[in-house]
């Protein structure tokens, strides 16, 4: 049986766990914004909220594409692109450029293999302590 991967973020920090997706069928047709107790992954006392993910393919998750399907979007620099491309050996800056990408609805599915939470409650214990160590620091 396939797994999901929580990356889970606190205060700059961010912690990584695994779990089966028996154990985390609830989780299947909820959307971005979610809000489950951690108790269910392992984390008592703990609310998290889901903010994205990405499925086996390694496509994103995005908020205002429902369903569970794969989308193909004209993108341009409102939402996440910056206008640059290799012009002569040089990546320049050209205004009005749009791309394609490919991305992955708002609802969580089979397909899906990392989830990002956010930690909105904390628990009693430290999340050092439960997961075992932190994977990365986020740069700010």
């Amino acid at each position: 049986m396939a797994t999901f991967k929580f990356v889970i973020g606190n205060k700059g920090k961010t912690y990584q766990i695994e779990k089966s997706q028996e154990e985390c069928r609830f989780l299947i047709g909820k959307e971005i914004g979610f809000r489950f107790a951690g108790d269910a992954i392992g984390l008592p006392g703990y609310e998290l909220e889901v903010t994205g993910g990405t499925d086996r393919d390694g496509f994103p998750m995005r908020k205002d594409l429902p369903g569970t399907g794969r989308k193909r979007l004209l993108i341009d620099r409102k939402s996440g692109f910056h206008e640059r491309k290799r012009v002569k050996k040089k990546m320049k800056k050209i205004r009005g450029l749009r791309i394609r990408k490919t991305f992955r609805g708002n609802t969580i599915s089979a397909d899906i293999v990392q989830i990002n939470c956010k930690v909105v409650r904390e628990g009693e214990k430290p999340l050092e302590e439960l997961v075992g160590k932190k994977q990365e620091e986020a740069k700010e």
